[in-house]
């Protein structure tokens, strides 16, 4: 007996699978199948959000095998088919409220205190401006990313590549074409560029609708609301290309504005702002050439001879 869609289907799971493991080797900072943990990212922002993640994971581990495995003991122990009876003194205790009272406060301020010194060390250095090396402005659209580098003169519009926007939209496309696409959907016509090892700072806004400009690896997002001026700062020391998506939702191609972040060594980026420079640079005006010098054609008056004067008449 066969089985033409699950053979189908199951060669359509495993080309994904290679494909997005393939994707993963090249860009590490992507998800991958099956993954169970978050990404670190790769700036500081991005780390101590990873960190915050991973002390409130053990802290939860611990907790949830010292509950259950309480559980699990008094009802084996203690069960009623052994004769068991409740101990009121016991359920009743005052040091006993007091201490699982006590306990998950301790347990909460220890939380609390990194994870209140990763904000403030987020916050706090965003609020230094003086350290600023580059400032870009991010403006969302329906649905599509302006970027312009403020100062540099170089402004573009990134929207989902064409070979996604083909796929998506043709009744023809099959599961196998889209598999062999690896970044269907996650790849733009344009990326945002920037250079590693720089700090710089976004200015994010919109025109129409609210949007929500997130990058995951950057460890942060931030909303785009038409009228007001957001603001963010990251330093990426890892040179790469890093993606992410409208965190908004912001209308019927919401899921098809996606974000590209490529950071270039220093040297790189600036070859690469030089080029857009040039390219947005206008053509030079071309100066007319100067009309040649008029030539006198002579006329056959001034070419006749001159005529001689009358005689004086006799007197």
């Amino acid at each position: 007996m066969k089985f033409p869609r699950t053979t189908q289907a199951a060669s359509v799971l495993a080309s994904m699978l290679v494909s997005g493991l393939a994707f993963a080797q090249n860009e590490p900072s992507e998800p991958v199948r099956w993954q169970l943990n978050m990404t670190p990212g790769v700036t500081s922002t991005a780390a101590n959000a990873y960190t915050a993640h991973m002390i409130m994971l053990w802290i939860c581990v611990v907790i949830g095998i010292i509950v259950f495995g309480a559980m699990a003991y008094a009802i084996i122990k203690f069960r009623h088919a052994k004769g068991a009876k409740p101990d009121t003194d016991f359920t009743h205790s005052t040091k006993l409220e007091l201490i699982w009272t006590i306990i998950p406060i301790l347990i909460l301020v220890g939380s609390a205190w990194p994870a209140t010194k990763m904000v403030i060390a987020q916050y706090g250095a965003s609020q230094n401006t003086e350290k600023d090396e580059m400032v870009i402005k991010v403006t969302g659209y329906q649905w599509m990313w302006r970027y312009e580098y403020v100062g540099e003169g170089v402004d573009f519009i990134s929207r989902l590549d064409r070979k996604s926007d083909e796929l998506r939209q043709s009744a023809a496309s099959s599961q196998s074409d889209i598999a062999a696409h690896r970044s269907y959907l996650r790849d733009v016509d344009k990326p945002l560029v920037i250079p590693a090892d720089t700090r710089i700072r976004f200015v994010i806004t919109a025109d129409d609708v609210i949007h929500s400009w997130w990058v995951p690896a950057l460890g942060w997002k931030q909303d785009a609301i038409p009228g007001i001026i957001n603001d963010a700062w990251t330093k990426v020391a890892t040179p790469g290309t890093y993606r992410g998506v409208c965190a908004e939702l912001c209308g019927k191609d919401h899921g098809f504005m996606p974000i590209v972040v490529k950071v270039l060594p220093k040297a790189e980026y600036q070859a690469w702002l030089a080029e857009q420079k040039a390219a947005a640079a206008p053509a030079p005006a071309v100066e007319p050439a100067p009309a040649p010098a008029a030539t006198e054609v002579p006329t056959e008056a001034a070419t006749a001879p001159a005529a001689e004067p009358a005689a004086a008449p006799a007197a």
